[in-house]
């Protein structure tokens, strides 16, 4: 209430006054190190870590800090915090530890709301990349042009780094406004054939570039400040248990699931190249992950049925993953007919719910709406509802629903349970929302959660019962 109540100037200035006492009383530690920052909406936190694995497997020592994970180059923890980018005085003490621990580089999730409230200020930023984006936050940044610009403000930070470089999603129609800071070295990444979106045919119309002199232009991109050093990503083959591609000619296999994390591994092989490691080597630290925690994680308690535990909380995510795990079982239906030659798909049976405190309200029936196309059965459920209206929220997201095919069970653990419950053998259970998180907010407390635990306790009692 007292924020409402405060002038933004004053904030603004307060934000960065922390920033800057932050840098000072941990001595400035992003001089000793490369610090690169990732922003976009969705990717981050896997590129951080697949970025951090291909840069250890060419030999170098780094630590990260993302939504998923901490890492100060000697411990790596489940970030405990319910924020990506936690707060100046943390980030600071992260990476003086990093730097303690003899790390070169560190890898760093960077948010709107974070740049918004100053949080990467005072750090000498040695890269930054782009992933993608799709309309979130729009509440908190008032319309979805002024969260693109907050995102655009880490490589205009970068760009005062005279060495620095950028990492960009070439089939994002806004790639080009990030294409236009003059950062020294640029690498793009895009499947081939193009996408309609940017790299469509003809010149996508010239950029006002900011400052300075010394533009080229390269193939049908935007004006560059400039080089762009491409990545052509072609020959996709998605299976249920990761996948193939190639890049520029090398061939990579991963147990990552799904078109998107194809275009994570692109961005984290980019990062790679930036800092001296070549294509061999990132399909080498591509192909020694099993998988990235609470991102499309499998839940295995020998159940005769899949469970998925994954972060997506928005229309593009939600869109993404459902189109996935359909596709999928087109694919097995079609492949394994069942006795009388007949194919029969098995369902997927979905757990969300939307958080509160005033976040996107205008996304929950959209939510509603998407998992209602592809699911069987819906449980909407209790993400966060912080100090709103539980029951609210999720009629908000049923008014989206098919309604003869969804539930709504507030407590967050009794809806798994109901849909482990109701799941048969080859059906797919999807666990939406929370990822990794470990905390649940409901009113004013946060709970100690972990959809991933949860899920297991309950399969594990499941087994018992059966």
């Amino acid at each position: 209430m007292l924020k409402k109540l405060i002038p933004d100037f004053i904030l603004c200035w307060y934000h960065w006054m922390l920033a800057f006492w932050a840098a000072v009383t941990y001595g400035w530690p992003s001089k000793k190190i490369k610090v690169i920052g990732v922003t976009g909406t969705k990717g981050k936190s896997t590129i951080v870590v697949l970025a951090g694995q291909i840069l250890e497997e060419n030999g170098r020592k780094v630590g990260w800090i993302s939504s998923l994970t901490i890492n100060d180059g000697k411990k790596e923890v489940m970030n405990p915090y319910h924020m990506t980018m936690p707060g100046r005085f943390f980030i600071q003490r992260t990476l003086r530890q990093i730097v303690k621990n003899g790390c070169e580089y560190a890898l760093v999730e960077v948010t709107s709301e974070g740049i918004k409230q100053h949080r990467h200020r005072f750090i000498n930023w040695a890269g930054a990349v782009f992933t993608n984006l799709a309309p979130e936050h729009l509440e908190a940044h008032g319309g979805f042009e002024n969260y693109r610009q907050e995102k655009e403000k880490l490589f205009a930070a970068a760009a005062r780094n005279k060495n620095s470089f950028g990492v960009y999603n070439l089939d994002d129609e806004n790639a080009e406004h990030f294409l236009a800071f003059p950062v020294k070295k640029k690498i793009g990444y895009f499947l081939n054939p193009p996408q309609p979106s940017f790299k469509k045919e003809g010149a996508v119309p010239p950029l006002k570039l900011r400052g300075g002199e010394g533009v080229k232009t390269r193939g049908s991109h935007a004006p560059l400040r400039g080089e762009l050093f491409e990545l052509k990503i072609s020959n996709i083959q998605l299976y249920a248990n990761g996948s193939e591609f190639e890049i520029n000619g090398v061939k990579f296999k991963t147990n990552l699931l799904g078109e998107f994390n194809v275009y994570n591994c692109a961005a984290a092989m980019a990062v790679g190249l930036a800092c001296g490691a070549d294509l061999a080597t990132a399909a080498r630290a591509l192909g020694k992950i099993k998988a990235i925690p609470g991102r499309l994680e499998m839940i295995d308690e020998e159940q005769d049925f899949s469970v998925i535990v994954d972060l997506a909380h928005t229309p593009d995510s939600f869109d993404k993953v459902f189109k996935l795990f359909r596709d999928l079982l087109v694919r097995r239906s079609s492949a394994e007919p069942s006795e009388g030659g007949a194919h029969t798909r098995n369902k997927i049976i979905s757990v969300f719910g939307s958080a509160g405190g005033g976040r996107d309200k205008w996304k929950r029936p959209e939510l509603g709406r998407i998992a209602s196309e592809y699911s069987d059965q819906i449980f909407i459920t209790n993400e966060d509802p912080y100090d709103e209206d539980a029951l609210k929220i999720a009629d908000e997201i049923l008014a989206g629903c098919n309604k003869n095919k969804t539930d709504i069970v507030l407590d967050r653990r009794q809806a798994i349970a109901k849909a482990l419950g109701l799941a048969q053998a080859g059906d797919m259970v999807l666990i939406l929302g929370k990822g990794t998180e470990q905390t649940l907010a409901v009113g004013g407390k946060k709970m100690k959660w972990d959809d991933r635990e949860v899920t297991r306790e309950e399969l594990k009692k499941l087994k018992l019962g059966a």
